[in-house]
């Protein structure tokens, strides 16, 4: 039920965005007690485009939240090894178990979202879907204190917050609003051809380099595989126009033959999807009355795999930020996400460059890997500080 005659009239936080990073978000503070509204303009349980891919710090948060297991009973898989080929070259590496975690998991968002919706509205936060943000409030001093928001059926309502969140992507209404700048922009951007198959035989992760082409296997619910298939932006189009099958198996010849040959045998679920790019950013992440998280603050190229980390990772620094209360908490938050961010960002924006020798990208996962375990090891301290628990 999305009516708005049963919203409150005023809460401690609207949050835009129901995906991962504004439902996580929505969770957190309602399970501290805040009252909590959570609109998206998406069906409940819709799907989204994702490289699906949770790494160890989101894995460690699920954990924490007590939703992991909740996340492996759908039928996700245990990820228990990764292995990385540059060209011929197999680097296979199996999962260690550190902070208690013996694998990763790459679910469909379908399953994802909805446990983290779910978990935010048994928290008791008040979740509609089918509702749209059209427009922000201000005070006298300038600072955010309500929205328009619109459902499906064209019915407006303000209602009032102490705070609005922004976790609705990188198109952002709330960024948009309230004019929140890009202040770093990435030089490069990849595109890509994906798809799900069943019966393809392959354990963990695995990611193809080779010349001027990539691609990435992920297990996922319901004994499928997203395979993806990435060119630089530039090389989007002369590879896939008019030809999205051909060229979704050309970059994998490209890759490897034997990827090819398997991927070829197994069988398509639905249709192969295309995602053409956009640079990455980093954004102011808050200001008088509101913030940004997710996407919709920090958006970097899906090559590396990072984004639902990313979301989860920053859900919980804003949580903590806004019951801290307080811009200075806010902006701790935007220093810390930087932080976490910077090698990041910087690393996926060289491996999307394809501007590497296969010894250079070689280096650039090594220099990705210990940004990703500093990373972990800096979530993994905050697991008994804050107000968040369960």
């Amino acid at each position: 039920m999305h009516s708005l005659h049963f919203f409150h009239p005023r809460y401690d936080a609207v949050i835009v965005g129901g995906r991962c990073a504004g439902a996580a978000t929505a969770m957190l503070l309602a399970r501290s007690g805040a009252k909590v509204l959570l609109v998206d303009r998406q069906a409940y349980g819709s799907d989204t485009m994702s490289t699906h891919a949770i790494m160890r710090t989101g894995v460690l948060q699920l954990h924490r939240w007590g939703l992991l297991p909740i996340v492996m009973a759908a039928t996700t898989p245990e990820i228990r090894s990764t292995t990385f080929h540059y060209g011929a070259e197999q680097l296979r590496i199996k999962m260690k178990p550190e902070h208690g975690l013996k694998f990763l998991a790459a679910p469909r968002r379908t399953v994802l979202d909805r446990i983290l919706v779910d978990a935010a509205r048994a928290a008791g936060a008040d979740v509609r879907h089918g509702v749209q943000l059209t427009d922000l409030h201000y005070g006298a001093a300038g600072r955010v204190i309500g929205a328009t928001l619109t459902d499906d059926m064209g019915q407006q309502r303000i209602v009032r917050s102490d705070i609005v969140i922004g976790a609705d992507g990188k198109e952002s209404t709330v960024a948009k609003l309230v004019y929140a700048s890009k202040y770093r922009v990435a030089r490069t951007t990849s595109a890509c051809v994906y798809g799900y198959f069943e019966n393809l035989d392959r354990e963990g992760f695995h990611w193809h380099f080779a010349d001027g082409v990539a691609a990435s296997i992920m297990p996922t619910n319901h004994a499928q595989h997203c395979v993806v298939a990435s060119v630089p932006d530039a090389a989007f189009s002369r590879t896939f126009r008019g030809q999205v099958a051909a060229g979704f198996f050309d970059v994998l010849r490209r890759n490897s033959p034997a990827l090819h040959d398997d991927v070829q045998r197994a069988k398509l679920v639905g249709r192969l999807r295309g995602f053409t790019g956009g640079l990455g950013f980093v954004r102011q992440a808050h200001g008088p009355g509101w913030a940004l998280v997710g996407d919709a603050g920090y958006f970097k190229d899906p090559l590396t795999a990072h984004g639902i980390t990313d979301a989860l990772r920053d859900a919980e620094i804003l949580s903590r930020a806004v019951l801290s209360g307080g811009p200075l908490a806010l902006q701790l938050y935007q220093d810390m996400r930087d932080e976490l961010s910077r090698a990041l960002f910087d690393i996926t924006d060289d491996i999307a460059s394809f501007r590497w020798s296969l010894e250079q990208a070689k280096t650039l996962h090594t220099q990705l890997s210990a940004a990703m375990r500093a990373e972990t090891d800096y979530m993994a301290s905050l697991s008994s500080a804050g107000p968040i628990a369960a």
